[in-house]
């Protein structure tokens, strides 16, 4: 894969961090090389850099690239397969690091004074009643943590209050979680990291690890020599296919972004500027951005296509739920791949005792790559409980070619689709 520029996204237009970082060439060595700038990379980069290590990332395209730089910019709690987890850590374990990844990031923003556009406010929504008991039961989980001061549940008019549509029967307001511009947090995280000794290689392609006490991380024009490795490739890396093929598979996702909205429509439809997710299977999400844009995105593709309009793909989606938009112009409409793995559960681990892993989030990772960061940081510090927990969990494995893996994983996302429709 070639070298590549930011895509044309409204976060790529609105960036206030241009930095960019060379190409890395000849050999070098450092304490902790880094595969991949994006969140879960940059996040683990600037804690191990606080925790007072060299530490070289190496980006094949430009920081925030990928999934990082493109997604729907919620920030919303949790871990991936907690279900999972709990049978090795227990639920006080568990509910300890939901909201860590929330934690890191609000502190980062404070510390590090990032401009990324944080504000609380987070709305889930349901279609049907089967939603609306797991609302229920996800809003007394929180009662019983003591957190039930910071949601509210409400009814079909408390919504249509709220968000100005009638498609929902139901929703649940979380102000622990929240959103943000993401591309603008990766480079403000990265700038971070940076100042405190941290050096960036961008546009350059990882072609190779050689193991040893030693490793040493091979690119196109030079090397890393590293006491400790990780790779945080997430959807577009092929490293170590020995350990990692057919567990990750990209999946396309895709967002149009409206002009700036006027001041009694954003009133009517989202006066509380808060972030929404519905609760589909094959969900959809929206916000308002800084400037009051409609920044509507999902309907994930799973069979690896990529639709010949994103604006045509999207839109009838978004004036489904909002008819009033129709005639709001679209400036900006992109998509990217997303790492989805078959039980939801990020793979974090390790392909030798000093090269990690972290990748597979499948669609839900602003938080939850801060926290897979400071997982690997502590076990790369000798503290490995909770990575040992994510090693145990048994992957589905989808033998033959990615594209192959793609059309299981799309076939069986009929089924998911067909429990969205079902009315109950």
């Amino acid at each position: 894969m070639a070298s590549e520029e930011h895509t044309g996204s409204y976060y790529a237009a609105t960036r206030n961090d241009v930095t960019t970082y060379p190409e890395l060439e000849g050999d070098h060595d450092t304490d902790v090389c880094i595969i991949g700038g994006g969140f879960t990379g940059v996040a683990c980069a600037l804690t191990m850099a606080e925790r007072g290590h060299r530490v070289i990332i190496i980006e094949q395209h430009r920081i925030s690239w990928g999934a990082s730089g493109r997604n729907g910019g919620q920030l919303i709690a949790g871990l991936g397969g907690s279900k999972h987890l709990a049978k090795q850590l227990g639920w006080e374990k568990i509910n300890e690091l939901n909201y860590r990844g929330n934690d890191i990031i609000k502190e980062r923003v404070k510390k590090y004074d990032i401009d990324c556009d944080l504000k609380s406010g987070y709305m889930e929504v349901a279609f049907k009643k089967s939603q609306m008991e797991y609302l229920k039961e996800d809003y007394q989980d929180h009662v019983d943590q003591g957190l039930g001061a910071h949601l509210t549940m409400l009814d079909r008019d408390a919504v249509r209050e709220a968000l100005g549509t009638d498609a929902y029967v139901g929703g649940m307001i979380n102000n622990l979680n929240g959103h943000l511009h993401p591309l603008n947090l990766c480079a403000g995280e990265a700038r971070a990291a940076v100042g405190l000794g941290t050096r960036i290689f961008e546009q350059s392609e990882v072609t190779g690890i050689e193991h040893g006490a030693v490793a040493k991380v091979k690119t196109t024009k030079g090397s890393v020599s590293a006491k400790q490795v990780l790779i945080a490739g997430n959807a577009y890396h092929k490293l170590e296919p020995g350990k990692l093929s057919g567990l990750v598979f990209p999946a396309g996702s895709f967002i149009i972004a409206t002009e700036p909205l006027s001041e009694n429509l954003v009133e009517k439809i989202n006066p509380k500027d808060v972030a929404v997710c519905d609760l589909n299977n094959v969900l959809d999400y929206y916000r308002l951005s800084a400037d009051k844009r409609m920044l509507y995105g999902g309907r994930c593709n799973y069979s690896g296509k990529v639709p010949k309009s994103i604006k045509d793909n999207m839109l009838p989606r978004m004036l489904e739920i909002y008819p009033e938009l129709e005639g709001s112009k679209i400036e900006y409409e992109w998509g990217g791949n997303i790492g989805i793995v078959i039980k939801r559960t990020p793979l974090i681990g390790r392909v030798a005792d000093n090269v990690f892993y972290s990748m597979g989030y499948s669609g839900h990772g602003v938080a939850p790559t801060h926290i897979a960061a400071e997982v690997i940081a502590d076990a790369m510090g000798g503290n490995t409980e909770v990575l040992e927990a994510y090693e145990k969990i048994k992957h589905w494995r989808i033998p033959g070619s990615q594209w192959m893996g793609n059309q299981i994983i799309a076939l069986g996302m009929l089924y998911f689709r067909a429990l969205d429709l079902s009315p109950l």
